[in-house]
């Protein structure tokens, strides 16, 4: 399954909340005044003389909310560790997977033995799952039954009505999945609402779009960094890796490539 990723919403005119909050800052006039005199021509010269002197403050009182497909597990692990941000993922605890998705990586897919095997390892996770859940259901739903049985004071499992025992299915069948998902591996594919203030965004990407991140959390803050650049061109023309505007944060852990990766996001080319 293919990366999906769509910004849902954003904070209307989000440039002009950014310069009226700075200006505020340096002004004795009140919003209202400060808004008239805008236009966009001094809104864009504004940002680009804020964000050069790095006055980013301003810039958290607008966030971007983007839904999130077609990534595994092991993506979001490392995603919720921007902890300035909010996220509803979708639960392996209460959704039945009766098919999960899963992501293979790059590597595994383009070498046909690894892939054969990686394949092969899937489809026997879903069957163990499948097992695991049809033991802990079936055992659950006994158990269920029988305390149902007690209270109620019936003679047998046939007195139950209907809507009753599929209540109780319904019951049996979440306390079987929210075990048998420990099987699930890391590749197993999900979906993410994230919601993110501009500053955390930068951050984000000062971090996701180093080529010594992960390929597939990297391939994700890129599809993230086009779609805001469409909404707010002037916050975010220097957002990408931290080497954009400066020496590697790496060390000699350094991919070596600071003029390559300059070039390609200075032609947004990413």
């Amino acid at each position: 399954m293919s990366l999906k990723v769509k910004l849902l919403e954003y904070t209307p005119n989000p440039e002009r909340v950014v310069a009226a909050a700075a200006k505020l800052c340096y002004s004795q006039v009140g919003v209202d005044e400060i808004l008239e005199k805008f236009d966009e021509e001094k809104i864009h010269k504004f940002l680009d003389m804020i964000m050069s002197y790095g006055h980013q403050s301003t810039i958290e009182h607008i966030s971007f909310s983007f839904a999130i497909e077609g990534v595994s597990r092991s993506l979001t692990h490392q995603l919720v560790r921007h902890r300035l941000a909010s996220y509803s993922q979708q639960s392996q605890r209460y959704v039945k997977l009766a098919q999960f998705e899963y992501i293979i990586p790059p590597e595994i897919g383009k070498n046909e033995k690894a892939k054969y095997i990686f394949i092969n390892s899937m489809k026997r996770i879903q069957e163990d799952y499948d097992a695991l859940v049809d033991i802990l259901f079936n055992e659950a739903l006994d158990d269920y039954s029988n305390e149902f049985i007690i209270k109620n004071k019936l003679n047998s499992i046939d007195e139950i009505s209907e809507k009753d025992y599929k209540r109780l299915k319904g019951k049996a069948e979440k306390k079987a999945i929210e075990d048998a998902r420990y099987v699930f591996p890391n590749a197993c594919e999900t979906k993410i609402i994230v919601t993110m203030n501009a500053r955390e965004l930068l951050h984000f990407f000062n971090h996701r779009c180093c080529n010594r991140a992960q390929w597939e959390i990297r391939a994700l803050a890129n599809e993230m960094l086009k779609q805001v650049k469409d909404t707010a061109p002037i916050l975010f023309k220097f957002a990408g890796p931290s080497c954009l505007k400066g020496l590697c944060p790496e060390g000699n852990m350094t991919c070596g490539k600071i003029k390559e990766v300059r070039a390609m996001y200075k032609s947004n080319s990413i």
